[in-house]
């Protein structure tokens, strides 16, 4: 008996977060059974103009990734609706309120609106800033600091015994936009539940030239690097995937986790993400509201 389905839900501009899942799946029921569907739009709280990281191969696609998408893709909710229900031929009838005085390189901050949690793991500005790139860990047995203060901040595992030495390490890469300050903490749940790991708290002191899946790729490297054999890919189930290796549905594809196997340089695996991204960007340009 709903005439029309209103849609209210703030993203945090990354491919997993799985929001905008529950939006294109309810867009899809709504399309089958004749429903208006209106969604309100919000800011991408990670600004609209960067986008980063390789593109989903449809053959790995889950719920955390469920259409054409690189990990940072720079559109709003309203915009990826609009994306998703002409690119994905979902083809409801959908109607997109846009925001007032939003502008495409505003952060969360800027827009002068307090941050309210979307979900328990998204505590703050400088979370939703990382989680691009860090929430590659919950694809591994390192910890992504879920059960402490600052989840996806902090990354830690047991093996890294000398966190000094770790973040000097990290240093190596030359990351843009990034410092590493070492650190041990202590798991409240989770991974490694009350146990003292060591790590790196990521710190963004540039977030204008930061990039988050770049970055989180490095440290994938360097734990896996400094930790074999105790580095370990997870194995399936994962966000209701049960035969693909959570890793690779999260970075899109098997490719990513394979040149990180094969020890290919990070600056090598950024340039193979440039097609697909170059082709993205002129798909994107035609749902842009702002």
């Amino acid at each position: 008996e709903v005439d029309t389905m209103v849609i209210d839900l703030q993203d945090v501009g990354s491919r997993y977060y799985t929001y905008i899942y529950t939006m294109a799946l309810t867009m899809e029921a709504c399309a089958e059974l004749g429903k208006k569907v209106i969604v309100l739009d919000r800011p991408n709280p990670i600004n609209g103009i960067h986008i980063e990281g390789p593109m989903l191969d449809p053959a790995f696609k889950s719920f955390v990734g469920l259409y054409p998408l690189p990990v940072r893709h720079g559109m709003t909710i309203g915009e990826l609706a609009l994306y998703f229900n002409q690119e994905c031929r979902i083809n409801c009838d959908l109607e997109v309120v846009p925001m007032e005085n939003w502008e495409r390189e505003m952060f969360f901050d800027d827009t002068g609106f307090p941050w309210v949690i979307p979900s328990p793991n998204m505590p703050a500005t400088t979370t939703a800033a990382v989680y691009p790139g860090m929430c590659l860990f919950e694809a591994t047995n390192v910890s992504e600091a879920r059960g402490t203060t600052l989840p996806f901040e902090l990354t830690g595992a047991p093996w890294i015994k000398d966190p000094h030495q770790f973040s000097e390490r990290m240093s190596e890469f030359s990351l843009p936009g990034v410092k590493f300050r070492p650190l041990f903490f202590t798991p409240t749940f989770h991974k490694w539940k009350d146990q003292l790991i060591g790590g790196v708290q990521t710190h963004v002191i540039d977030r204008k030239i930061f990039k988050p899946f770049l970055t989180g790729l490095a440290l994938v490297a360097a734990y896996r690097e400094m930790g074999a054999p105790d580095f370990k890919w997870n194995d399936p189930p994962y966000e209701y995937e049960y035969d693909l290796l959570p890793f690779d549905i999260l970075a899109g594809s098997d490719r990513t986790r394979l040149q990180v196997e094969s020890g290919i340089p990070l600056a090598e695996i950024e340039n193979s993400w440039k097609p697909g991204l170059e082709e993205f960007k002129k798909i994107r340009q035609v749902y842009l509201l702002y």
